[in-house]
Protein backbone atom coordinates (compact mmCIF):
# COMPACT_ATOMS: atom_id res chain seq x y z
CA UNK A 1 0.00 0.00 0.00
CA UNK A 2 2.01 3.23 -1.20
CA UNK A 3 0.61 7.32 -1.86
CA UNK A 4 -1.84 8.71 0.07
CA UNK A 5 -3.48 5.58 1.59
CA UNK A 6 0.12 4.56 3.25
CA UNK A 7 0.40 5.14 7.02
CA UNK A 8 3.06 5.43 9.64
CA UNK A 9 1.44 3.65 11.88
CA UNK A 10 1.90 -0.21 10.98
CA UNK A 11 2.20 -3.15 13.18
CA UNK A 12 2.59 -6.83 13.39
CA UNK A 13 -0.16 -8.87 15.88
CA UNK A 14 0.74 -12.51 17.16
CA UNK A 15 -2.47 -14.31 16.80
CA UNK A 16 -3.50 -17.93 17.00
CA UNK A 17 -4.65 -20.21 14.25
CA UNK A 18 -8.22 -18.69 13.94
CA UNK A 19 -7.13 -15.31 13.75
CA UNK A 20 -7.16 -14.67 17.22
CA UNK A 21 -5.05 -12.03 19.29
CA UNK A 22 -3.19 -14.08 22.30
CA UNK A 23 -2.56 -11.04 24.15
CA UNK A 24 -2.25 -6.98 24.38
CA UNK A 25 1.56 -8.25 24.67
CA UNK A 26 1.54 -9.48 21.47
CA UNK A 27 1.19 -6.20 19.22
CA UNK A 28 4.03 -5.31 17.79
CA UNK A 29 4.69 -1.79 16.17
CA UNK A 30 6.71 -1.09 13.25
CA UNK A 31 8.90 2.20 12.83
CA UNK A 32 11.24 3.74 10.73
CA UNK A 33 13.63 0.61 10.87
CA UNK A 34 13.27 -2.50 10.18
CA UNK A 35 12.37 -5.16 12.15
CA UNK A 36 13.70 -8.61 12.22
CA UNK A 37 11.59 -11.68 13.53
CA UNK A 38 13.32 -14.76 15.11
CA UNK A 39 14.30 -16.36 18.15
CA UNK A 40 17.98 -14.69 18.37
CA UNK A 41 17.37 -11.86 21.26
CA UNK A 42 18.79 -9.46 19.55
CA UNK A 43 15.83 -9.01 17.04
CA UNK A 44 13.47 -6.55 17.15
CA UNK A 45 10.77 -9.34 17.41
CA UNK A 46 11.45 -12.27 19.47
CA UNK A 47 9.64 -15.43 20.00
CA UNK A 48 10.24 -17.87 22.73
CA UNK A 49 13.14 -20.89 21.46
CA UNK A 50 11.35 -23.66 23.30
CA UNK A 51 7.47 -22.66 22.69
CA UNK A 52 8.47 -22.17 18.76
CA UNK A 53 11.29 -24.29 17.71
CA UNK A 54 10.40 -24.22 14.33
CA UNK A 55 11.43 -20.43 13.77
CA UNK A 56 14.92 -19.70 12.77
CA UNK A 57 17.26 -17.48 15.03
CA UNK A 58 17.05 -14.50 12.37
CA UNK A 59 13.89 -16.11 10.36
CA UNK A 60 12.32 -13.22 8.51
CA UNK A 61 12.43 -9.19 8.54
CA UNK A 62 9.63 -6.39 7.46
CA UNK A 63 11.52 -3.42 6.34
CA UNK A 64 9.86 0.21 5.86
CA UNK A 65 10.44 1.83 2.21
CA UNK A 66 9.57 5.37 2.13
CA UNK A 67 7.46 7.14 -0.68
CA UNK A 68 8.86 10.03 -2.38
CA UNK A 69 6.31 11.78 -3.01
CA UNK A 70 5.09 12.25 0.71
CA UNK A 71 7.82 10.67 2.58
CA UNK A 72 5.07 8.23 3.83
CA UNK A 73 6.13 4.53 4.58
CA UNK A 74 5.00 1.22 3.57
CA UNK A 75 6.84 -1.86 4.40
CA UNK A 76 8.00 -4.97 2.79
CA UNK A 77 8.14 -8.62 4.13
CA UNK A 78 11.67 -10.54 3.07
CA UNK A 79 12.39 -14.47 4.23
CA UNK A 80 15.97 -14.05 5.54
CA UNK A 81 17.13 -18.31 4.50
CA UNK A 82 14.85 -19.62 7.30
CA UNK A 83 15.16 -23.63 7.50
CA UNK A 84 11.26 -24.07 7.24
CA UNK A 85 10.24 -20.59 5.15
CA UNK A 86 8.22 -17.83 5.40
CA UNK A 87 4.41 -18.02 4.69
CA UNK A 88 2.52 -14.90 3.15
CA UNK A 89 -1.67 -15.27 3.18
CA UNK A 90 -0.89 -19.16 2.82
CA UNK A 91 1.51 -18.87 0.39
CA UNK A 92 5.57 -19.68 0.49
CA UNK A 93 7.42 -16.43 0.07
CA UNK A 94 10.78 -16.12 -1.74
CA UNK A 95 13.05 -12.69 -1.90
CA UNK A 96 10.65 -9.97 -0.97
CA UNK A 97 7.28 -8.97 -0.89
CA UNK A 98 5.35 -5.49 -0.05
CA UNK A 99 2.84 -5.90 2.54
CA UNK A 100 -1.20 -4.62 2.82
CA UNK A 101 -3.19 -4.24 5.90
CA UNK A 102 -4.47 -7.83 6.55
CA UNK A 103 -2.08 -9.88 4.85
CA UNK A 104 -1.00 -13.27 7.32
CA UNK A 105 2.40 -13.72 8.14
CA UNK A 106 3.78 -17.24 9.02
CA UNK A 107 7.00 -18.36 10.28
CA UNK A 108 6.89 -22.32 9.01
CA UNK A 109 4.26 -23.77 7.81
CA UNK A 110 2.87 -24.66 11.14
CA UNK A 111 4.56 -22.14 12.88
CA UNK A 112 3.71 -18.46 14.90
CA UNK A 113 1.69 -16.36 12.42
CA UNK A 114 1.03 -12.69 12.65
CA UNK A 115 -1.42 -9.99 11.27
CA UNK A 116 -0.09 -6.77 9.38
CA UNK A 117 -2.44 -3.85 10.20
CA UNK A 118 -3.17 -0.48 9.12
CA UNK A 119 -5.83 1.64 10.74
CA UNK A 120 -7.87 1.16 7.37
CA UNK A 121 -7.46 -2.76 6.14
CA UNK A 122 -8.00 -3.00 2.41
CA UNK A 123 -8.05 -6.33 0.45
CA UNK A 124 -5.05 -8.74 1.18
CA UNK A 125 -2.14 -9.48 -1.11
CA UNK A 126 -1.64 -12.03 -3.30
CA UNK A 127 1.80 -12.51 -4.18
CA UNK A 128 2.66 -12.21 -8.06
CA UNK A 129 5.93 -11.39 -9.37
CA UNK A 130 8.20 -11.33 -6.32
CA UNK A 131 10.96 -8.23 -6.22
CA UNK A 132 14.36 -8.81 -5.43
CA UNK A 133 15.65 -8.31 -1.54
CA UNK A 134 15.73 -4.99 -0.75
CA UNK A 135 18.77 -3.44 0.86
CA UNK A 136 19.05 -3.07 4.45
CA UNK A 137 18.23 -0.25 6.22
CA UNK A 138 21.68 -0.15 8.00
CA UNK A 139 23.31 -1.29 4.69
CA UNK A 140 21.81 0.98 1.84
CA UNK A 141 24.41 0.10 -0.87
CA UNK A 142 25.01 -3.76 -2.07
CA UNK A 143 27.93 -4.93 -3.75
CA UNK A 144 27.81 -6.63 -7.43
CA UNK A 145 27.20 -10.01 -6.99
CA UNK A 146 30.21 -11.52 -8.52
CA UNK A 147 32.67 -9.31 -6.39
CA UNK A 148 34.76 -10.74 -3.61
CA UNK A 149 35.80 -8.96 -0.49
CA UNK A 150 39.34 -9.68 1.56
CA UNK A 151 36.37 -10.90 4.15
CA UNK A 152 35.46 -13.55 1.74
CA UNK A 153 38.94 -14.71 1.10
CA UNK A 154 40.12 -15.04 4.72
CA UNK A 155 36.54 -15.17 6.43
CA UNK A 156 38.63 -15.87 10.22
CA UNK A 157 39.22 -11.81 10.04
CA UNK A 158 35.52 -10.87 9.88
CA UNK A 159 34.02 -13.60 12.07
CA UNK A 160 35.18 -11.98 15.43
CA UNK A 161 33.07 -13.12 18.65
CA UNK A 162 30.88 -15.54 16.41
CA UNK A 163 34.10 -17.84 16.10
CA UNK A 164 34.19 -18.58 20.07
CA UNK A 165 29.87 -18.13 20.64
CA UNK A 166 28.67 -19.99 17.51
CA UNK A 167 31.76 -22.19 16.24
CA UNK A 168 32.16 -24.03 19.07
CA UNK A 169 35.86 -23.10 19.40
CA UNK A 170 36.11 -24.28 22.79
CA UNK A 171 35.54 -27.54 22.53
CA UNK A 172 37.21 -27.42 19.19
CA UNK A 173 40.23 -26.52 21.13
CA UNK A 174 40.03 -28.84 23.81
CA UNK A 175 39.43 -31.89 21.05
CA UNK A 176 42.93 -31.24 19.42
CA UNK A 177 44.49 -30.98 22.99
CA UNK A 178 43.03 -34.70 23.88
CA UNK A 179 43.91 -36.15 20.03
CA UNK A 180 47.76 -34.54 21.10
CA UNK A 181 47.33 -36.08 24.47
CA UNK A 182 46.08 -39.44 22.91
CA UNK A 183 48.78 -39.74 19.99
CA UNK A 184 51.34 -38.81 22.92
CA UNK A 185 50.24 -41.47 25.37
CA UNK A 186 50.25 -44.35 22.69
CA UNK A 187 51.85 -47.31 24.04
CA UNK A 188 50.57 -46.32 27.54
CA UNK A 189 47.53 -48.03 28.23
CA UNK A 190 46.56 -46.70 31.75
CA UNK A 191 47.37 -43.13 30.89
CA UNK A 192 45.81 -43.53 27.18
CA UNK A 193 42.59 -44.73 29.63
CA UNK A 194 42.53 -41.71 31.37
CA UNK A 195 42.47 -39.29 28.34
CA UNK A 196 39.98 -41.03 26.42
CA UNK A 197 38.01 -41.52 29.88
CA UNK A 198 38.15 -38.12 30.49
CA UNK A 199 36.94 -36.45 27.19
CA UNK A 200 34.42 -38.78 26.59
CA UNK A 201 33.09 -38.05 29.75
CA UNK A 202 33.38 -34.36 29.03
CA UNK A 203 31.87 -34.74 25.35
CA UNK A 204 28.83 -36.10 27.20
CA UNK A 205 28.50 -33.50 30.27
CA UNK A 206 28.57 -30.34 27.35
CA UNK A 207 25.59 -32.75 25.85
CA UNK A 208 24.16 -32.27 29.09
CA UNK A 209 24.89 -28.83 29.41
CA UNK A 210 23.93 -27.60 26.19
CA UNK A 211 20.55 -28.94 26.87
CA UNK A 212 19.67 -26.91 30.15
CA UNK A 213 20.64 -23.92 29.12
CA UNK A 214 21.84 -22.11 31.88
CA UNK A 215 25.24 -20.51 32.17
CA UNK A 216 27.07 -22.36 35.68
CA UNK A 217 30.26 -21.58 36.14
CA UNK A 218 32.94 -24.19 35.04
CA UNK A 219 34.69 -24.28 38.30
CA UNK A 220 32.13 -25.01 40.30
CA UNK A 221 31.24 -28.01 38.04
CA UNK A 222 34.66 -29.01 38.05
CA UNK A 223 34.67 -28.66 41.77
CA UNK A 224 31.10 -30.75 41.96
CA UNK A 225 32.91 -33.59 40.31
CA UNK A 226 36.20 -33.33 42.08
CA UNK A 227 34.53 -33.38 45.28
CA UNK A 228 32.84 -36.77 44.54
CA UNK A 229 36.27 -38.37 43.82
CA UNK A 230 37.36 -37.15 46.82
CA UNK A 231 34.58 -38.88 48.75
CA UNK A 232 34.88 -41.91 47.27
CA UNK A 233 38.88 -41.95 48.03
CA UNK A 234 37.69 -40.95 51.37
CA UNK A 235 37.04 -43.46 54.50
CA UNK A 236 33.63 -41.36 54.01
CA UNK A 237 33.17 -44.26 51.25
CA UNK A 238 33.28 -46.80 53.68
CA UNK A 239 30.61 -45.28 56.21
CA UNK A 240 28.18 -45.19 53.38
CA UNK A 241 29.12 -49.45 52.68
CA UNK A 242 28.79 -50.23 56.23
CA UNK A 243 24.93 -48.51 57.02
CA UNK A 244 23.50 -49.01 53.18
CA UNK A 245 25.23 -53.11 52.47
CA UNK A 246 25.57 -54.17 56.45
CA UNK A 247 22.87 -52.66 58.56
CA UNK A 248 20.53 -52.78 55.39
CA UNK A 249 19.69 -55.31 53.08
CA UNK A 250 22.09 -53.88 50.37
CA UNK A 251 24.61 -56.33 50.01
CA UNK A 252 25.28 -56.61 46.37
CA UNK A 253 25.82 -59.98 44.78
CA UNK A 254 28.72 -60.24 41.86
CA UNK A 255 27.03 -60.56 38.27
CA UNK A 256 28.57 -64.49 37.98
CA UNK A 257 26.47 -65.62 41.15
CA UNK A 258 23.62 -67.18 40.84
CA UNK A 259 20.39 -65.53 42.29
CA UNK A 260 16.95 -66.38 43.89
CA UNK A 261 15.03 -63.66 42.20
CA UNK A 262 14.69 -60.83 39.89
CA UNK A 263 13.01 -58.98 43.12
CA UNK A 264 15.38 -59.93 45.30
CA UNK A 265 18.11 -58.83 43.48
CA UNK A 266 16.43 -55.42 42.98
CA UNK A 267 15.99 -54.76 46.89
CA UNK A 268 19.65 -55.56 46.74
CA UNK A 269 20.01 -52.92 44.37
CA UNK A 270 18.08 -50.65 45.98
CA UNK A 271 19.49 -50.00 48.93
CA UNK A 272 23.36 -51.24 47.99
CA UNK A 273 23.61 -49.27 44.74
CA UNK A 274 20.73 -46.59 44.53
CA UNK A 275 19.95 -45.36 47.97
CA UNK A 276 23.80 -45.43 48.39
CA UNK A 277 25.18 -43.78 45.78
CA UNK A 278 23.11 -41.62 44.87
CA UNK A 279 22.83 -39.93 48.07
CA UNK A 280 26.79 -39.59 47.75
CA UNK A 281 26.89 -38.29 44.56
CA UNK A 282 24.09 -35.46 46.03
CA UNK A 283 26.62 -34.58 48.49
CA UNK A 284 28.07 -32.29 46.41
CA UNK A 285 24.53 -30.45 45.17
CA UNK A 286 23.53 -30.09 49.18
CA UNK A 287 27.18 -28.85 49.71
CA UNK A 288 26.84 -25.85 47.01
CA UNK A 289 23.27 -25.43 48.61
CA UNK A 290 24.34 -24.98 52.26
CA UNK A 291 27.49 -23.15 51.33
CA UNK A 292 25.84 -20.60 49.27
CA UNK A 293 23.51 -19.67 51.60
CA UNK A 294 26.65 -17.66 53.69
CA UNK A 295 27.51 -15.97 50.58
CA UNK A 296 26.43 -12.56 49.68
CA UNK A 297 24.92 -11.85 46.25
CA UNK A 298 26.47 -12.15 43.90
CA UNK A 299 28.26 -15.32 44.54
CA UNK A 300 25.39 -16.59 46.57
CA UNK A 301 23.38 -17.17 42.78
CA UNK A 302 26.81 -18.59 41.04
CA UNK A 303 27.52 -21.27 43.84
CA UNK A 304 24.01 -22.04 45.16
CA UNK A 305 21.15 -24.22 43.87
CA UNK A 306 18.32 -22.14 43.77
CA UNK A 307 16.01 -23.85 41.01
CA UNK A 308 16.16 -27.43 39.89
CA UNK A 309 18.67 -26.40 36.45
CA UNK A 310 20.99 -25.44 39.15
CA UNK A 311 20.68 -28.76 41.01
CA UNK A 312 21.05 -30.65 37.35
CA UNK A 313 23.87 -29.39 36.41
CA UNK A 314 25.75 -29.83 39.35
CA UNK A 315 24.22 -33.25 39.64
CA UNK A 316 25.32 -34.40 36.48
CA UNK A 317 28.63 -33.11 37.03
CA UNK A 318 29.22 -35.04 40.39
CA UNK A 319 28.04 -38.03 38.01
CA UNK A 320 30.90 -37.81 36.17
CA UNK A 321 33.54 -37.76 38.86
CA UNK A 322 31.82 -40.85 40.25
CA UNK A 323 32.13 -42.75 37.09
CA UNK A 324 35.36 -41.43 36.66
CA UNK A 325 36.47 -43.52 39.77
CA UNK A 326 34.34 -46.20 39.49
CA UNK A 327 35.17 -47.40 35.96
CA UNK A 328 38.95 -46.24 35.36
CA UNK A 329 39.29 -47.81 39.09
CA UNK A 330 37.42 -50.57 39.35
CA UNK A 331 35.64 -51.97 35.77
CA UNK A 332 38.68 -51.30 33.33
CA UNK A 333 41.51 -53.01 35.79
CA UNK A 334 39.47 -55.90 36.69
CA UNK A 335 38.59 -56.33 32.56
CA UNK A 336 42.20 -55.92 31.37
CA UNK A 337 43.73 -58.45 34.38
CA UNK A 338 41.53 -60.95 32.71
CA UNK A 339 41.28 -59.93 28.76
CA UNK A 340 44.02 -57.77 28.05
CA UNK A 341 43.69 -54.09 27.67
CA UNK A 342 42.26 -54.10 24.37
CA UNK A 343 38.94 -55.23 26.05
CA UNK A 344 39.34 -52.59 29.39
CA UNK A 345 39.23 -50.34 26.58
CA UNK A 346 36.48 -51.56 25.43
CA UNK A 347 34.65 -51.99 28.48
CA UNK A 348 35.78 -47.95 29.50
CA UNK A 349 34.16 -46.41 26.43
CA UNK A 350 31.06 -48.85 27.01
CA UNK A 351 30.87 -47.28 30.31
CA UNK A 352 31.60 -43.77 29.69
CA UNK A 353 29.50 -43.41 26.30
CA UNK A 354 26.47 -44.29 28.62
CA UNK A 355 26.66 -41.70 30.88
CA UNK A 356 23.89 -39.66 29.72
CA UNK A 357 21.99 -43.00 30.42
CA UNK A 358 23.16 -43.95 33.31
CA UNK A 359 25.30 -42.15 36.04
CA UNK A 360 23.83 -38.78 34.64
CA UNK A 361 20.19 -39.91 33.94
CA UNK A 362 20.05 -40.89 38.06
CA UNK A 363 22.07 -37.84 39.53
CA UNK A 364 20.92 -34.83 37.26
CA UNK A 365 16.88 -36.48 38.03
CA UNK A 366 17.60 -36.43 41.59
CA UNK A 367 19.51 -32.99 40.93
CA UNK A 368 15.89 -31.55 39.70
CA UNK A 369 14.20 -32.76 42.84
CA UNK A 370 16.42 -30.82 44.94
CA UNK A 371 16.25 -27.73 42.78
CA UNK A 372 13.09 -27.86 43.20
CA UNK A 373 12.90 -28.39 46.74
CA UNK A 374 14.99 -25.29 46.91
CA UNK A 375 12.17 -23.73 44.59
CA UNK A 376 9.53 -24.15 46.47
CA UNK A 377 10.50 -24.96 50.29
CA UNK A 378 7.39 -25.57 51.51
CA UNK A 379 7.17 -29.07 49.68
CA UNK A 380 11.15 -29.81 50.43
CA UNK A 381 10.10 -33.03 51.88
CA UNK A 382 7.64 -33.86 49.37
CA UNK A 383 9.78 -33.55 46.81
CA UNK A 384 12.92 -34.74 47.64
CA UNK A 385 11.49 -38.28 49.01
CA UNK A 386 9.95 -38.45 45.46
CA UNK A 387 13.37 -37.93 43.69
CA UNK A 388 15.38 -39.74 46.22
CA UNK A 389 13.29 -43.12 45.67
CA UNK A 390 12.53 -42.84 41.47
CA UNK A 391 16.18 -41.84 41.70
CA UNK A 392 17.23 -45.08 42.99
CA UNK A 393 14.60 -47.44 41.53
CA UNK A 394 16.21 -46.49 38.03
CA UNK A 395 19.44 -46.98 39.41
CA UNK A 396 18.61 -50.06 40.64
CA UNK A 397 16.37 -51.56 37.72
CA UNK A 398 19.66 -51.04 35.45
CA UNK A 399 21.63 -52.70 37.79
CA UNK A 400 19.26 -55.77 38.20
CA UNK A 401 18.88 -55.80 34.06
CA UNK A 402 22.46 -56.25 33.74
CA UNK A 403 21.80 -60.11 35.36
CA UNK A 404 18.44 -60.37 32.47
CA UNK A 405 18.92 -59.35 29.39
CA UNK A 406 20.17 -57.01 27.29
CA UNK A 407 16.86 -55.64 25.80
CA UNK A 408 15.76 -55.03 29.34
CA UNK A 409 19.33 -53.29 29.78
CA UNK A 410 17.70 -50.84 26.47
CA UNK A 411 14.73 -50.26 27.63
CA UNK A 412 15.84 -49.39 31.15
CA UNK A 413 18.28 -47.38 29.59
CA UNK A 414 16.19 -45.11 27.17
CA UNK A 415 13.65 -45.14 30.28
CA UNK A 416 16.61 -43.59 32.76
CA UNK A 417 17.41 -40.88 29.94
CA UNK A 418 14.19 -40.33 29.07
CA UNK A 419 13.30 -39.19 32.75
CA UNK A 420 16.57 -36.52 32.44
CA UNK A 421 15.76 -35.11 29.15
CA UNK A 422 12.27 -34.53 30.94
CA UNK A 423 13.28 -33.23 34.08
CA UNK A 424 15.68 -30.51 31.96
CA UNK A 425 12.70 -29.72 30.04
CA UNK A 426 10.59 -28.91 33.20
CA UNK A 427 13.49 -27.28 34.59
CA UNK A 428 14.26 -24.69 31.80
CA UNK A 429 10.11 -23.80 31.80
CA UNK A 430 10.53 -23.42 35.46
CA UNK A 431 13.52 -21.14 35.39
CA UNK A 432 12.80 -17.83 36.84
CA UNK A 433 16.09 -17.44 34.66
CA UNK A 434 14.68 -18.43 31.97
CA UNK A 435 14.75 -15.19 29.87
CA UNK A 436 18.44 -14.68 30.23
CA UNK A 437 19.36 -18.61 29.87
CA UNK A 438 20.77 -19.60 26.39
CA UNK A 439 18.51 -22.38 24.03
CA UNK A 440 20.60 -24.91 21.92
CA UNK A 441 18.83 -27.52 19.65
CA UNK A 442 21.17 -30.65 18.34
CA UNK A 443 17.98 -31.83 15.99
CA UNK A 444 16.30 -30.40 13.60
CA UNK A 445 15.93 -26.92 11.95
CA UNK A 446 18.00 -23.77 14.35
Amino acid sequence: MTGKNARHHAFLRLVSGNGEAFETESRYSLTSQEAVIGRDPSCQVVLDAMMYRMVSRRHAVVRPVAAAENSKFSWVLCDLNSANGTYLNGQRLYGCQELHAGDRIALGADGPQFLFEYAVAPQPTVITNQVAPLPSAKNPTQSKPDAVSFTQLFPIISTGKDLTRKAYLIPGILTVIFVVLMFATVGQPQANQVIVATYIALAAYYFIYQLCGKPKPWWMLVGAALSTVIILLSPILNLFIFFFRELLPGNVPPIDQPINSLTELFVRYFFGAGLMEELLKALPILGAYLTALALPSPWREKIGVWEPLDGILLGTASAVGFTLVETLGQYVPAASLQAGSEVGLQVLIARILGLPAGHMAYSGYLGYFIGLAALKPRHATQILAVGYFSASALHAFWNTAGHSNNLFLVVVGVLSYAFLMAAILKARALSPTRSQNFATRFLGPK
